[in-house]
């Protein structure tokens, strides 16, 4: 059966939290989470559902398709919101559930997920990498791993969340080419995950150069955005602190597609990058504060892309 790359697609998976909160386990490697104010926690869950809530209807509104499952009570899961940690869909109808450097993270695994998005799409396969945790290697999904399904690359900066081994593993089983480097943020620490520091569309890349310190890891990475003609739309440390970083190319179900991002990285954008963007694609943003704060991540972070299939 002949498969049709895509980029972008116009359904997504997102988890509507249940006790949504700052988790100090994640904390210990992820720098953009905040602890202030973290003793709140009803204060911090409603205000979190509110961002939640707006930010689902604002891609219905385009016609995007959002597949909201709710979480659960019991277990405690405090970052479900981000489910592309744990799990992947592909257009070959294969479903990859992945390894997760926190504990309480694992219980986001859930398989009622699956059941849901069997009624309509075809699930052919499934391949489980969660074993690694006994051994400490973690491979956090579309958080560690930047696709570019286009030309089967895959990207990665390697971090106590992104094991270099595994990775090499993951892409020689995927028949992805592996592009990996070393990202650090402006206090030398490891940026935790990929996905805050970049971002894939069709035909451009949003990055953030400047985590890159290796002159030939940089070099690389130059190299093979120009060979697979990738407009580089660098930006700065300071905003990839307000989750420039952190967004994704989607598209509606006529075709259309924007690049979904928080208020917050908007309006951290300057102008001649906002042009830039909008010459291959539409911006689309929502306020996230809550949820940047307390969860480090952003409106990436919160959306599992579904390339499944259809059911016919």
């Amino acid at each position: 059966m002949l498969i049709r790359r895509k980029q972008t697609t116009s359904t997504l998976l997102m988890i509507r939290p249940a006790a949504f909160g700052y988790n100090p386990e994640t904390a210990a490697n992820n720098a953009f989470q905040q602890s202030e104010g973290a003793e709140n926690t009803e204060a911090i869950q409603t205000q979190a559902l509110a961002e939640f809530d707006a930010f689902v209807e604002k891609l219905r509104e385009v016609g995007i398709n959002v597949v909201v499952v709710e979480d659960t009570l019991d277990p405690l899961t405090p970052d479900a919101i981000f489910p592309n940690n744990w799990i992947s869909f592909h257009s070959n109808g294969m479903v990859v559930t992945y390894p997760m450097f926190s504990p309480i993270r694992r219980h986001e695994r859930r398989g009622d997920v699956f059941n849901i998005l069997a009624k309509d799409f075809d699930i052919r396969n499934r391949e489980d990498f969660s074993g690694n945790e006994a051994q400490n290697r973690f491979l956090e999904g579309t958080g560690s791993i930047v696709f570019d399904h286009l030309n089967r690359v895959a990207y990665a900066c390697l971090s106590p969340r992104t094991d270099a081994d595994l990775f090499e593993e993951f892409c020689e089983w995927a028949d992805y080419e592996k592009v990996q480097f070393h990202a650090t943020d402006a206090s030398g620490q490891d940026i935790y995950h990929t996905n805050v520091m970049m971002a894939m569309g069709d035909d451009f890349v949003v990055i953030c150069m400047d985590t890159i310190r290796e002159e030939q890891e940089k070099a690389q990475l130059e190299y093979y955005f120009r060979e697979t003609e990738k407009e580089i739309i660098n930006i700065s440390l300071q905003q990839m602190n307000k989750f420039v970083g952190n967004m994704l190319q989607v598209e509606n179900h006529e075709g259309k597609t924007y690049l979904v991002m928080s208020e917050q990285a908007f309006k951290s954008l300057l102008p001649e990058q906002i042009s830039h963007i909008e010459r291959h694609t539409t911006i689309l943003h929502s306020p996230l504060y809550t949820i940047e704060k307390y969860g480090g991540g952003s409106a990436r972070c919160m959306i599992a892309e579904v390339f499944l299939p259809k059911k016919t």
